[in-house]
């Protein structure tokens, strides 16, 4: 009897297997798109600096999509990285677009501000007086800065970048014809302003200030785009608070789907771009262009972590950090990025502009 039941019992357990093999397969289902969550706060504060760099917030505030995310931003316009990153830890600031040198200087130090998104891409280099260009001086050619006397601006991207041309060149700093004399200042504006002196012959710029010293003939020694070592160089960053990221995150994926659709109206609409940049950065329209358009910057909101990382370790080992290293997980925050472009992109899956932004962050996050 028992013999029967055993072959009863695998006789059903077959019947089973044939039934599920004939049936129609198990659809997957959907994605699970993340829900907006309602607003912490509807006011927002951001920093930014006299660039066209920071394009995605101007064109999100003149363009409306700050008040479509249920946003009221005011946008203020600040001299320094350092005096940035005062203002969010003094409440001052919800958020702030700093450069990614400063930002790891200042994490280094104790700070304890993160970073959740990008703002620009390249867009530096060194600008020099047209009397010191040498004939056949080609673009790219450091040694023209030799026994010149060079502004920049200490701690910052531009800064670091010269200072890995000229060691990569085996070219010293200090004082004498074979040396690179470095002078620094502050801010960006104030360096370039030095370059009105007889005292100075080269500057560091960032945009808007290679347009602006063409204008007045000084000639391009290099932008970092066009140096293999720098190329997608990390510019300025997205940075808030570690603890404002973490108690108000719906604020903060509003305010990052708002950059989203910027980034998405600055590809499309070129000419209205340069007039919203133009009501904050008081420059030529066709200096606009070429700072935006150029080829020599990119403005993108992605968090560009893995970049970062790697640019967070050859400040590091410059020493920019006085041989104090950290851990930068714990201040680098992607999930507020990836939710907010997640959500638009279900809102337009067929999108390619928001398609292309998707397929960077899984390659360089």
């Amino acid at each position: 009897m028992k013999k029967i039941i055993s072959l009863a019992a695998l006789l059903a357990v077959a019947l089973m297997a044939l039934t599920a093999c004939g049936s129609t397969p198990t659809t997957p289902p959907e994605p699970v798109t993340p829900e907006k969550g309602a607003l912490e706060q509807t006011t927002f504060q951001l920093g930014h600096l006299n660039s066209t760099a920071h394009l995605l917030a101007f064109v999100a505030a003149e363009e409306g999509f700050f008040k479509d995310e249920g946003l009221t931003a005011t946008l203020t316009l600040f001299a320094s990285a350092g005096e940035l990153v005062a203002g969010l830890e003094s409440d001052k600031l919800d958020a702030a677009f700093i450069g990614s040198v400063p930002v790891v200087t200042q994490q280094a130090a104790g700070h304890d501000i993160t970073i959740f998104g990008g703002a620009m891409t390249n867009g530096h280099g060194y600008v020099i007086k047209n009397q010191y260009v040498p004939a056949g001086f080609k673009e790219g050619d450091i040694t023209v800065l030799k026994g010149r006397n060079v502004a920049s601006v200490k701690n910052s991207v531009q800064d670091y970048e010269l200072l890995v041309l000229l060691k990569n060149a085996g070219i010293e700093i200090g004082e004498g014809a074979d040396k690179v004399n470095v002078v620094y200042f502050d801010s960006q504006k104030d360096a370039y302003n030095a370059l009105a002196s007889d005292q100075i012959d080269a500057v560091s710029v960032y945009s808007p200030y290679a347009s602006i010293a063409q204008a007045a003939g000084h000639t391009v020694v290099y932008y970092c785009n066009e140096e293999e070592v720098f190329a997608d160089q990390p510019c300025c960053r997205q940075v808030a608070l570690t603890s404002a990221l973490a108690a108000k995150p719906n604020t903060y994926i509003a305010f990052e789907r708002a950059l989203i659709k910027a980034y998405k109206f600055s590809q499309d609409n070129h000419a209205k771009t340069i007039a919203d940049v133009g009501k904050y950065i008081t420059i030529e329209p066709s200096q606009i262009e070429y700072e935006v358009y150029g080829g020599h910057a990119r403005s993108v909101p992605d968090p560009d972590k893995k970049g970062t990382v790697a640019l967070k370790d050859g400040v590091v080992a410059f020493g920019y950090t006085q041989g104090q290293d950290y851990d930068i997980e714990k201040l680098y925050n992607i999930d507020v990025y990836k939710t907010a472009l997640d959500q638009i992109l279900a809102e337009n899956p067929n999108d390619s502009v928001y398609k292309a932004l998707k397929t960077h962050f899984e390659s360089a996050n």
